[in-house]
Formats: structure tokens, C-alpha cells, sequence
């Protein structure tokens, strides 16, 4: 193995394709699931964060942070909207 490529690496890589694999979902599938999306989006970030605490570069790791915050918001949403639809289709079912 190439002394380049060190585990951190190896997890930086795992994260990238992580958030390239939930654009094309997002791009491809015609009604993403909000909590696949979201949630590879965060692993991604995740893993990309682990990687950067190695490899430091402060640039890219407060993009992680950004990418993670707005991962965590969209399955905020997604878990509300959720809980609501749900509490909408119970309301329906006692008229």
C-alpha cells in the first residue's frame, strides 16, 4: 500500500463517496427519501471529519461542519413532516 494512502485516508475516501452517492440519489431517483439523503449526506461528513482531524486542513473541515449541520436540519425536517403526516392521517380517521 502506498504510504500515502493510511487508514484516515481510507476513511476521508468512504465519506466521499458517501456525499457523491446522496447527489446522484438526490439527482436520479425522482422522490429521494429525505432520511436516505440526509443521512448518507451526514455519514459522509462524518467520515470526512475523521479523516481531517489527521490531514488537517481547517478550510475543508469547516465545510465538513456545514455539511454536517445542514444534514442534521433536513432529517430535523424530515422527522417533523413525518410526525405531522402522521397526526394528519390519525385526525382523518375519527370524522
Amino acid at each position: 500500500m502506498p504510504a500515502w494512502l493510511d487508514w484516515a485516508t481510507m476513511v476521508g475516501f468512504c465519506g466521499m463517496a458517501c456525499i457523491i452517492g446522496a447527489y446522484a440519489y438526490q439527482t436520479f431517483k425522482p422522490r429521494p427519501d429525505p432520511f436516505i439523503q440526509h443521512g448518507t449526506n451526514l455519514l459522509g461528513a462524518a467520515l470526512l471529519t475523521v479523516s481531517l482531524l489527521v490531514h488537517t486542513n481547517p478550510a475543508s473541515l469547516v465545510l465538513e461542519g456545514f455539511w454536517a449541520a445542514i444534514a442534521i436540519f433536513g432529517l430535523a425536517r424530515a422527522v417533523a413532516e413525518r410526525r405531522a403526516a402522521k397526526s394528519g392521517e390519525g385526525a382523518g380517521d375519527k370524522a
